[in-house]
């Protein structure tokens, strides 16, 4: 029986996707360290406590965390030291304990006006963004972290991006495994986090493309670090990050995860969604995680194949719910199991 070294695993922010409500739903079983909101969009000025607000509900909590406890980190995406800094503190004034800066989405209309990954072309960009962010907040007592691709175009300046963000204060790094060019197209180039993570002192945090364990574990092997953080890979699989978790602490192989879970999940969603989204909205947006589920899942691939067109919830949900002659019970878990590289 093998076991690995412990590792925290953080929730990735992703734009229309992770909100609020699916951070307290994927964070619900303990097994993630950390969530981070969808970026807040700064340009020239302080915004609003309403807009904060909005893109992080869990403010309004003292420790600004899930419901079942897990820290909320607060994303800021923009290009303007002084804007930045200045909305951080704003921040941290209506309760964010940690804030973190997007330099890694590769949205076109994120890029065109001058943030997210457009911000790699320039070390020095980067550089003056987080140290005006982390000289405004360290004598608040809270963090500036910060996220970055391996570049825009090509990677000639990702070691000096990566540099440039722990030069100006960041207290840890999470590097998506692709440029911004190479979107979400595998692979995942995890070996050049490893070249990075030789050249800083501060954590660097793994992500990109860990669907399963195995590629949790090669994500580790090959950039050397101790933690990672899932995006597409816990929609695809609400338990990716509890299955982690019990293979560190024994070694072996949880089950697969059943189909009766992952409808599970679906449906409390829905029901927490309704409550103050339309019906139709609610029905596109199941329809969205199901796609994210489908390509891993074979029963979510046969599902969303049949209500992919549907438009009612209440039919909509009844679709997801596992047929009487077919329940799926998990299998029992494989004894010793271990995974290699």
């Amino acid at each position: 029986m093998t076991q690995v070294a412990s590792g925290r695993i953080g929730l990735a922010p992703m734009e229309g996707v992770i909100d609020v409500v699916t951070r307290d739903l994927l964070s619900a079983d303990g097994a993630l360290d950390w969530t981070v909101t969808e970026f807040v969009r700064v340009v020239d000025a302080r915004l609003p406590a309403r807009v904060f607000l909005r893109h992080c509900p869990e403010l309004e909590h003292a420790a600004c965390a899930t419901s079942n406890g897990t820290p909320v980190h607060l994303q800021l995406l923009g290009s303007d030291p002084d804007a930045l800094a200045a909305n951080a503190v704003h921040a941290q004034a209506l309760g964010a304990r940690q804030v973190d800066l997007n330099f890694g989405c590769p949205a076109k209309t994120v890029n065109r006006h001058d943030g997210g990954a457009s911000l790699l072309r320039d070390p020095d960009c980067v550089y003056n963004v987080v140290h005006a962010v982390h000289e405004a907040l360290t004598p608040l007592g809270i963090d500036v972290t910060a996220k970055i691709r391996l570049g825009f175009d090509d990677k000639h300046l990702a070691l000096a991006c990566a540099e440039a963000a722990e030069a100006g204060g960041a207290a840890h790094l999470v590097v998506h495994a692709r440029t911004r060019r190479e979107g979400y197209r595998p692979p995942a180039h995890w070996e050049w986090i490893g070249r990075i993570r030789a050249r800083l002192t501060i954590p660097v945090i793994a992500n990109g493309d860990i669907w399963t364990l195995e590629d949790y574990w090669k994500a580790r092997t090959l950039s050397g670090c101790t933690d990672v953080m899932l995006g597409r890979g816990m929609l695809a699989d609400p338990w990716l990050a509890r299955r982690i978790k019990h293979w560190q602490s024994t070694g072996e192989r949880s089950p697969e995860t059943p189909w009766s879970a992952r409808a599970e999940m679906l449906t409390a969603y829905a029901q927490r969604m309704r409550m103050h989204l339309p019906e139709k909205i609610v029905v596109s947006l199941l329809k969205q995680w199901l796609n994210q589920m489908r390509g891993r899942d074979d029963e979510a691939a046969k599902r969303f194949n049949v209500l992919r067109r549907r438009t009612e919830l209440a039919d909509f949900l009844a679709g997801l719910a596992p047929s009487q002659a077919r329940a799926l019970v998990p299998s029992p878990a494989v004894p010793n199991a271990t995974i290699t590289p």
